[in-house]
């Protein structure tokens, strides 16, 4: 039986970054949906309630804390499971998105293939 896809948002403001993630995690069986900045991002994730968003922080329309709230304010968008992938590394950075905002994970870019899939398949629980 053939499994669903898992639906992944990445809201990004680099359409390179988004092709690269569509590269790595549509090899895994991933149905990946591209949204460049902010405020498109939250619209898709509204539209497509996926199964989990990969969500940059520094975006110029709409930084990516904001959208985090603004989904988490929303019943029907509050149990998607969020990866913050940045490019801001500063340990104050991880601290304050894993421990005070509560997202699901954390990635710094650059990443590597692994590092990014391992993350995704941890927050979804699956192997």
């Amino acid at each position: 039986m053939a499994e669903e896809k898992k639906v992944v948002v990445c809201i990004e403001d680099e359409p390179e970054m988004i092709d690269l993630v569509k590269l790595i995690l549509g090899r895994k069986g991933f149905e990946l949906v591209g949204a460049v900045g902010g405020r498109e991002g939250l619209e898709t994730v509204r539209q497509l309630k996926p199964d989990l968003v990969l969500l940059d922080l520094m975006m110029p329309d709409m930084d990516g804390w904001e959208v985090y709230q603004q989904m988490k304010a929303d019943e029907e968008l509050k149990d998607i499971p969020v990866i913050v992938v940045t490019a801001k590394a500063q340990s104050i950075d991880k601290v304050l998105g894993l421990h005070i905002a509560k997202v699901d994970d954390y990635v710094t870019k650059p990443f590597g293939p692994q590092e990014l899939l391992q993350s995704v398949n941890k927050v979804l629980g699956s192997s």
